[in-house]
């Protein structure tokens, strides 16, 4: 493998909360300092910023069962184009990811098909239906990172406290989705003057912190690693700040959409702005860009849902859920850092470096010796997104013809490029 050398590199640590310009060796798929090395393939920056690969939590790829929707070949096209270098897939597939050999089945697609890493969760319970709980033992050994049942909330407290005992016996992480189920059932908005001016079914933001309440107790009783998937209420952060006050193992995420949408976006029934759960109020969405900014939220992720066509054009209460992400995630995010709300490094720390660190994983660091997983990207560079052009096969995205700013320039896996000019 050629040594590579970054030159003029605004270089962006998120562990030492710097940018500053500088240079970068990579050797051996690894990252070597900043000292020169013979034979390297010099690389000028330009003063960009290139900073560790981005770790994203929580994306959807339809393999098996929807490949028609997102397949880890174009999955991991639209990863390496968006900076991504490790994707975290869930479970909610068709059937669900919930014994060895399915797993088995995912990680090898996986490995044959994505130019990036690509790490798999296992569901919870058996189907994702809340009744038994899942292999947990034997999925952890055939190389599941994480455990969730997605937007299927565990209703039944007995047996997620089951699940969660187990869990913690093992040291394996639970990621949970937290919605008080009953509440949430059906909703398409979040409730207040707008969902009533246009008659959709909402939920109260009170059933988020009520999911959360459920699933910090049975943290503390069980003593379980927990990873609450997305946070958007200015009334669970409260939660969840006197939760960290207590030394539980608990960390939360938030996605893209709730960090730089909110619920007018919606407008006539757009339905590409339909997600899960309904985008909050503008109250709420500084709020969360608040805790991002102070640590209290610890993880961004993309929650890379694709849909097709079909199940997007329809009513807006009858429309799925969710959006993709993976290529949209950086230029979105730099509205907030355009705007002064984040800086560079306190992003990547959302971005790379705590999903990494929760996760066990060596990445998201630009130390000597981390593994060369890198991106390389201009924070100002203008264009207007077309969707067509996005690599997923989906093309479900609410920053349709959106002005953004923010390109990847080059990414790279192990030291070596998966996107941009080689």
């Amino acid at each position: 493998m050629t040594p590579l050398l970054f030159k003029n590199a605004r270089l962006i640590d998120p562990e030492k909360g710097t940018d500053t310009v500088g240079t970068l060796a990579v050797a051996e798929g690894r990252i070597a300092g900043a000292m020169g090395l013979d034979g390297a393939t010099v690389i000028d920056c330009a003063g960009k910023c290139l900073a560790p690969g981005i770790v994203d939590i929580g994306v959807k790829v339809s393999e098996p069962g929807e490949r028609h929707k997102e397949s880890f070949r174009s999955a991991g096209e639209a990863a390496a184009r968006g900076g991504v270098t490790t994707i975290v897939t869930r479970p909610d597939t068709l059937p669900a990811i919930d014994t060895p050999e399915v797993l088995e089945f995912v990680r090898r697609r996986a490995n044959e098909a994505a130019p990036v890493n690509v790490l798999p969760m296992a569901a919870l319970t058996r189907g994702r239906e809340g009744r038994e709980m899942a292999e947990i033992g034997f999925l952890l050994d055939a190389g599941a990172v994480a455990f969730t049942d997605c937007d299927n909330v565990v209703s039944n407290t007995k047996v997620f406290s089951r699940c969660l005992t187990y869990a913690a016996s093992l040291g394996a992480l639970v990621v949970a989705h937290p919605q008080e189920p009953v509440l949430s059932q059906g909703a398409a908005a979040t409730s207040g003057k707008f969902a009533a001016l246009k008659g959709l079914p909402a939920v109260s933001p009170m059933a988020e912190r009520m999911g959360l309440d459920r699933d910090i107790a049975v943290v503390e009783m069980t003593g379980a690693r927990y990873h609450a998937d997305q946070i958007t209420t200015a009334r669970a952060l409260r939660r969840l700040e006197r939760a960290k006050e207590m030394d539980l193992d608990l960390t939360a995420g938030v996605s893209i959409h709730h960090l730089t949408l909110n619920e007018l976006d919606v407008g006539d029934y757009r339905t590409f702005f339909k997600v899960k759960p309904p985008l909050r109020s503008e109250d709420d969405r500084l709020s969360t860009v608040e805790a991002v900014a102070s640590g209290l939220i610890d993880v961004i992720s993309s929650m890379h849902t694709p849909q097709d066509e079909e199940s997007k054009r329809l009513p807006f209460e009858e429309a799925a859920s969710g959006a993709i992400g993976l290529e949209t995630m950086l230029p979105a995010l730099m509205r907030l850092v355009h705007a002064e709300h984040l800086d560079l490094p306190t992003l990547w720390r959302a971005l790379s470096l705590n999903p990494a660190k929760r996760l066990g994983l060596e990445a998201g660091r630009l130390n000597p010796g981390a593994p060369a997983d890198l991106v390389l990207f201009d924070p100002d560079a203008p264009f207007v997104l077309d969707r067509f052009t996005l690599a997923s096969k989906s093309k479900n995205t609410p920053f349709d013809e959106a002005r953004m700013q923010g390109r990847v320039l080059g990414t790279w896996v192990s030291g070596q490029r998966v996107h941009g000019a080689h």
